[in-house]
């Protein structure tokens, strides 16, 4: 089989000649520039073999004010694609799929709601946990101006997702927070997250693209997200870090392919010897079974993981 034929088989549920894997990472800063962007992600394909190809998105959503108050996210302006940041990011889609060749499963990645809605914040100095809780705040004090910041993202979303299909992606790779229980209670997410997450997630399907939901960060209530299971096609989520199982999620998301299995910065993924990353891809993947399963990590790896590593677990999970 080839590599897009064996995930979309995957994604589907049936048969592969082997469990196909998807892992990715944030390239070094110094990658600053389109070429060299453009060769990091060549550079890491060739090198791991990977079934999946993600493409990162570090063209995240800006404002040129701070955001400080609830009456500041009116300064989020609309986003259309022609946006810079949104038409340097299809841009970018673009040239690495002309530039791969074919027989790959293309993933395009995409920021959910709550991610990029502190991206602004981010940009303009305000450290990350800082950035989550002024949100927050502001949702619990006015939220009637975060919500139409919302609204304005959401839609902006939903074009790059359409048009991540248009320039040959086969997926979007949907990471999705707010799911942790010490930040927001479960009805404050149902109120301001998940409406926007679902609409984001049903325009990348409408747009004849398999939604990959990726789930993320410390101290989940995956419950917050069972619903999710009928708007994705696969789901991916910090097993080791939630903790959730993988036959947990097999369970909540039971018409989706899972995705992951291995931890993504700590274990044996980053600490145990070849040998015993090799043992673990094939207790991973014989105790979880070959049929609707993609190997691959709770969430993106360590920048400075080598490439080899990725490899050998790939050649690993072909030979099972």
């Amino acid at each position: 089989m080839e590599r897009k034929e064996r995930v979309k088989a995957a994604v589907k549920g049936e048969w592969v000649d082997h469990v196909p894997c998807g892992f990715s990472l944030h390239f070094p800063k110094t990658t600053d520039s389109f070429d060299k962007t453009v060769k990091a992600h060549l550079d890491f394909f060739e090198a791991t073999d990977t079934d999946i190809a993600k493409i990162m998105n570090e063209n995240l959503v800006t404002s040129e004010d701070l955001i400080c108050t609830s009456e500041d996210f009116d300064k989020i302006p609309e986003i259309t694609m022609d946006t810079p940041y949104m038409a340097e990011q299809v841009r970018l889609v673009r040239e690495i799929v002309k530039e791969s060749g074919k027989g790959r499963f293309f993933l395009g990645t995409l920021h959910g709601i709550c991610a990029s809605s502190v991206h602004p914040l981010e940009q303009r100095g305000v450290e990350y946990m800082e950035a989550r809780k002024r949100v927050l705040q502001c949702l619990r004090t006015n939220p009637d101006p975060v919500l139409r910041a919302f609204e304005r993202i959401t839609k902006g979303m939903c074009q790059l997702a359409k048009a991540y299909i248009e320039e040959g992606m086969d997926g979007v790779y949907y990471a999705a927070l707010g799911g942790e229980r010490d930040l927001l209670t479960d009805e404050e997410f149902e109120k301001w997250f998940m409406p926007y997450d679902l609409e984001i997630m049903d325009a990348i399907r409408g747009s004849g693209g398999y939604c990959f939901l990726h789930i993320c960060k410390d101290h989940l209530n995956m419950e917050r997200y069972r619903s999710y299971a009928s708007h994705a096609d696969a789901v991916n989520w910090g097993v080791y870090e939630a903790p959730f199982s993988l036959e947990e999620g097999r369970g909540m998301f039971p018409d989706c392919a899972i995705m992951g299995g291995l931890p993504n910065r700590s274990g044996v993924m980053t600490d145990g010897s070849v040998e015993e990353l090799e043992k673990e891809t094939e207790r991973v993947i014989r105790s979880f079974g070959k049929t609707g399963f993609i190997l691959g990590a709770d969430c993106t790896l360590p920048t400075e993981i080598s490439y080899e590593r990725i490899r050998r677990i790939v050649e690993q999970a072909r030979k099972i």
